[in-house]
């Protein structure tokens, strides 16, 4: 019984809007009815086609007199009808990225306003903790930790409660009401600090900011490293991200002799970046500087559903040699680095389980105790993992371990 409605809807929307004229007409999420046509299942017809065609037909109806202004927005460009985007209809396209340092401290300015800062509150500092938040997240944000400084009985928001939100943004809300066996205490702070140490061990790593083995959301414990924008990155750098994923799984090893199921997000996220090392970046020397594959996506559904294989059996095989000797020789340089360093891992896990979250001051001062951590004397370099060079180095973060932002879904535009 709601045949039509859509459209109908559409052609009373303009005329209202020729009536007002001048005037602009802002559409929000425009994806919601401008998918590509044809996109349902079984080839069927889609009412949601209907309230499409009736609004490619009246911004077609236009006079160049007519005064009145398109407007719409979306987040998935990718799947809008070709026709909503050809010259005449919806001609300009502003991209509005996420937020660069610059633009996060205006941002936090703007939502700070009203809000009772404590005088050790520097935003500047904040915008350099949040690489990757978009303006909701920074609004998000604040608001958490105007809520967190209420629980904890204060009249200004100090940093503490704004770090301690990013954390909530990220993660989820801690959860120390969890009860947790000393063993597992134990296993989780000599993972978390397994990676802490080898990220602070590797030149291309982000530094460890933060360790904490306080539950939080899905995650057991997590490491959070001081992050920089970026639009690029290197080979050496998600090198150095997967053997900070498998630093984890080795200090369970190094310390136990033995491994738990807390690295499994960790292997998961290890094994997408050198996968994408292989057949999406070029990164690998073996196979040369080629894709491999092309995803196919069901548009009405936003998801990927198949990969079409434009390599053959041997060329698979390679890959998966390729991407298996990246992760065991990451995993292997996070193992010498934590077994020459085993007595600082040691000091970390032990402190670990007594104050339970380190801060960077306090970071910083555990690794500087004594018997402090020595770089290797080989450090990893872009052409030792992920190429044909037998060499192996690498370090970086995970889920419910390091807490890093994700290298771009697709290859950034050169």
């Amino acid at each position: 019984m709601f045949v039509g409605v859509g459209a109908a809807r559409v052609r009373d929307l303009f005329d209202q809007a020729k009536h007002q004229a001048p005037c602009i007409v802002f559409v929000d999420e425009i994806d919601a009815v401008g998918r590509q046509r044809g996109a349902g299942l079984g080839g069927s017809h889609d009412e949601r086609e209907q309230t499409l065609n009736q609004i490619l037909t009246e911004m077609d109806g236009f006079d160049t007199n007519t005064s009145v202004i398109v407007l719409a927005a979306t987040n998935r460009p990718d799947i809008l009808d070709p026709a909503l985007l050809r010259p005449g209809r919806f001609d300009r396209r502003v991209v509005l990225d996420r937020p660069d340092i610059n633009g996060r401290v205006e941002i936090l300015k703007v939502h700070a306003k009203g809000k009772p800062l404590a005088a050790d509150v520097n935003l500047e500092v904040l915008g350099r903790q949040t690489a990757g938040f978009s303006g909701a997240d920074l609004a998000n944000l604040l608001n958490e930790s105007a809520i967190l400084a209420g629980r904890r009985s204060k009249k200004a928001i100090e940093m503490i409660d704004l770090e301690d939100s990013i954390d909530k943004v990220l993660l989820g809300p801690e959860r120390k009401s969890r009860r947790i066996s000393p063993k597992e205490k134990e296993i989780t702070a000599y993972h978390e600090g397994g990676h802490a140490l080898v990220a602070k061990m590797q030149p291309d790593a982000d530094p460890p900011r933060k360790i904490s083995i306080i539950p939080r959301g899905m995650a057991g414990g997590y490491t959070k490293s001081l992050e920089e924008d970026r639009s690029y990155w290197s080979r050496s750098k998600i090198i150095a991200g997967i053997t900070t994923f498998m630093a984890g799984i080795a200090a369970e090893k190094v310390i136990f002799n033995e491994v738990t199921t807390g690295a499994q997000d960790d292997i998961k996220r290890a094994t997408e970046m050198a996968r994408r090392m292989v057949t999406d970046f070029g990164m690998s020397d073996r196979l040369g500087p080629r894709t491999f594959g092309d995803r196919q996506e069901m548009v009405f559904l936003g998801r990927e559903i198949s990969e079409q294989r434009d390599y053959g059996d041997k060329v698979a095989d390679a890959i998966d040699e390729e991407v298996n000797r990246i992760i065991q020789e990451a995993h292997k340089r996070a193992t010498e680095i934590l077994t020459a360093n085993k007595e600082t891992l040691v000091r970390l896990a032990q402190t670990l389980i007594v104050e339970e979250t380190l801060e960077a001051d306090r970071l910083e001062a555990v690794f500087s105790g004594p018997n402090a951590p020595t770089p290797p004397t080989t450090p990893p370099s872009a052409a030792t993992i992920g190429s044909e060079t037998p060499a192996k180095q690498a370090a970086e973060p995970r889920k419910s371990g390091p807490v890093i932002q994700p290298f771009p879904k697709q290859a950034p535009a050169g």
